[in-house]
């Protein structure tokens, strides 16, 4: 096993990533996951989410020790810049704020859509802007901005990626259906309103707190850099 950098079962607590979702939301599927019913609100199993956990360390840092590519997915709003943050410290590509339909399924056109952005940012980053008029280059700046915000996280994305990783299996949906439409593995963190057979290593937690999150991508960032 890889060396890890786990949270203790303390700081687990204290993020609240024990902390489940309302009964009347519960996913029969999440049963093995979780350790009782409190309050009308499922309470899960720490023990299984550290099991998750290392066992996504095992499965991305394979896939980086093969060269593999890991597509990042963060679209929740407590998650995208954590998510962000790793995925940069890994030299990995990642989208978050908002899924783009077609990443994986119509990946040509999106790459073109990439190759875009960048010839743009050489143009820009070489004064090529300079031989427009102001109201010319005003409108390049405005594409070059919009272009940055959809795929700015891709440009590390020059081939269909082998992993995908997502904050939250529930806000993912369409990056997931995605993925196993292209049979693309997945792990990533899932709460007990959602289906945990959808992805190959669930990580079962809280993914609505950010100290959950925090904690959980911390985790893996730290795990996955030694």
């Amino acid at each position: 096993m890889s060396e890890l950098s786990l949270p203790t079962y303390e700081e687990m607590v204290k993020a609240g990533m024990h902390f489940g979702r309302k009964k009347s939301i519960f996913n029969p599927k999440m049963k093995p996951f979780v350790y009782l019913l409190r309050d009308n609100i499922y309470i899960i199993d720490l023990i299984k989410t550290r099991q998750g956990i290392i066992s996504a360390v095992d499965f991305l840092k394979k896939a980086i020790e093969e060269n593999k590519v890991i597509l990042f997915v963060g679209v929740s709003k407590q998650s995208a810049d954590l998510v962000k943050d790793m995925a940069e410290s890994l030299n990995m590509p990642f989208v978050v704020n908002r899924w783009l339909g077609g990443t994986l399924t119509n990946f040509k056109t999106i790459n073109s859509r990439v190759q875009h952005l960048e010839a743009l940012e050489k143009e820009s980053a070489t004064g090529g802007f300079d031989k427009y008029t102001k109201k010319e280059r005003l409108m390049k700046e405005k594409e070059l901005g919009k272009l940055r915000e959809k795929f700015g996280g891709l440009t590390k994305l020059t081939r269909l990626p082998d992993v995908v990783f997502v904050s939250s299996v529930k806000e993912s949906i369409l990056a997931i259906r995605e993925a196993q439409v292209m049979k693309i593995k997945v792990a990533g963190v899932v709460n007990t309103e959602s289906d945990p057979n959808q992805i190959a290593f669930p990580i079962a937690a809280n993914d609505n707190a950010r100290r959950s999150l925090e904690l959980i991508i911390k985790s893996l960032k730290d795990s996955l850099k030694k």
